[in-house]
């Protein structure tokens, strides 16, 4: 049985909204038995802007900080406050949201690199520390993908994004969610501490 996180948007930035959303999961469905960290945002900016000699602007904390907090800090919160009661429970699978970003890093994505860098270690680190519970960790890490707000780009940016897949092609959200999907399944119980790019041989052929 796979307990589903079926409740309203929880602010994964707060540890109390956090650990109430896990109860009232429990409370409905008795365990929870996969977890997938998928919260994200993206507050792009370079780290120093230079022009004419001087400095026209820099990456602010408040920039830096707010993407730190959802997308590493969020990802801690929600893995911490659920793997006790999958140990209790025999085990589970933790699924967390990278991205090729960062494998490889991107202009302006100080913060949501370091993020997705950041994702793949805790990754490797969980899967260190869970496997002698049953539990299962993995990363996704997708590449240009065709959702709502990157089908809103202008045509000319998504062609160029097309053309830098070695596939020809964006990838679907249908593809990230089978890859979750699959991971989740008894059909990947022996991956374990694993990066699965998404992303239609980008990273090859970056």
């Amino acid at each position: 049985m796979v307990a589903v996180w079926d409740m309203p948007d929880v602010d994964v930035t707060n540890v109390n909204a956090v650990n109430s959303a896990v109860e009232e999961v429990l409370a409905k469905h008795g365990r929870i038995d996969v977890l997938v960290n998928n919260a994200g945002i993206v507050r792009d900016s370079q780290l120093v802007k230079w022009k004419d000699g001087e400095v026209v602007s820099t990456m602010t904390d408040a920039v830096f900080d707010a993407v730190i907090n959802v997308n590493l800090k969020g990802v801690f919160y929600c893995t911490r406050a659920v793997v006790p009661h999958m140990i209790k429970g025999g085990g589970g699978v933790v699924l967390n949201a990278s991205s090729i970003v960062g494998l490889y890093g991107n202009f302006g994505q100080t913060n949501y690199a370091a993020t997705k860098a950041g994702v793949i270690s805790f990754t490797k680190t969980w899967a260190r520390e869970l496997g002698r519970y049953n539990i299962r960790v993995n990363c996704v890490a997708p590449g240009f993908i065709a959702t709502d707000m990157v089908k809103s780009m202008p045509q000319n940016i998504l062609d160029s994004m097309a053309a830098k897949t070695p596939i020809g092609k964006l990838g679907e959200p249908q593809d990230i969610a089978n890859a979750y999907v699959w991971l989740a399944s008894s059909a990947a119980k022996f991956v374990h501490g694993a990066v699965l790019s998404v992303d239609g041989g980008l990273v090859m052929g970056t």
